[in-house]
This record gives C-alpha cells, sequence and structure tokens, in this order.
C-alpha cells in the first residue's frame, strides 16, 4: 500500500498531524490568548506566571504610579479579566498581559507648568492709543 504525503489531513506528514490534532483542539503553537496566573511584584520587578507556562518580567519603572507606591500599595492587587491583566486599586493602575509581552511602558501624563488658555478665554489686545 503507498501512503500519499501529499493528500490534505493525512497523518503522514507533519502537517496533516498538525490538521488533524487541530480539529481535536490540540494546538501545537503558543496561546494567542495568554492568561496570567500568578503574579509577585518587588521593588524593581513585576513578574507573570502565565497558564501556559512562560514567566515575564517587567521593570516596576515601567509604571510610574508602581514606582511611586507604597510596598503595601503595590502588594494590594487582583487579577482581572480571567488574567488578562492586573488591577492595583490603591494607585488605579492597570497593566495588561499583551503591554507586558509587547514591551509597553506605561505613558507619564504630560504636566503644564502654566495652565492651558483656550483662545476664547482670551482678552483681546489693546489698541494703541494716539495722540
Amino acid at each position: 500500500m503507498e501512503l500519499n504525503a501529499e493528500r490534505q489531513g493525512d497523518s503522514g506528514t507533519l502537517s496533516g498531524a498538525l490538521h488533524q490534532w487541530s480539529r481535536h483542539g490540540v494546538s501545537t503553537a503558543p496561546s494567542s490568548d495568554p492568561r496570567i496566573q500568578e503574579v509577585r511584584v518587588t521593588r524593581d520587578l513585576i513578574t507573570a506566571h502565565l497558564f501556559d507556562g512562560r514567566v515575564i518580567s517587567v521593570p516596576l519603572a515601567w509604571s510610574w504610579r508602581l514606582s511611586e507606591a507604597t510596598p503595601a500599595q503595590r502588594a494590594n492587587f487582583r487579577l482581572i479579566g480571567t488574567g488578562q491583566g492586573i488591577h492595583w486599586p490603591d494607585v488605579d493602575e492597570d497593566i495588561s498581559v499583551d503591554g507586558m509581552l509587547h514591551g509597553t511602558p506605561a505613558p507619564r501624563p504630560i504636566t503644564r507648568k502654566q495652565p492651558l488658555v483656550r483662545d476664547a478665554d482670551r482678552k483681546p489686545a489693546r489698541k494703541p492709543r494716539r495722540g
């Protein structure tokens, strides 16, 4: 009997085996929807242990809110979105697993030294006096 390795779905080839496995819910690729199982926060790092076995760490400095928080505030967190992110209620900070994986630090808000003045709030300039 001859085996046709080119036939789609043939388990005699790697692509055929992958096709057969994927039909039965077996995936060989990393999860496209990573979820956090456990979190550890130190004075330098935020470390997330994912359900798929990966461990990711990012510098605490990536979150200016957490950098400026007390150790007690950093320790008070909860997982949100069935493990899609972490929320720190005391400092109103959220970090997503996608942000950690893609290396996206939290942006600091823009601070202005002078209040923003709208054109409508400006007084018209005085005309010079003649005379």
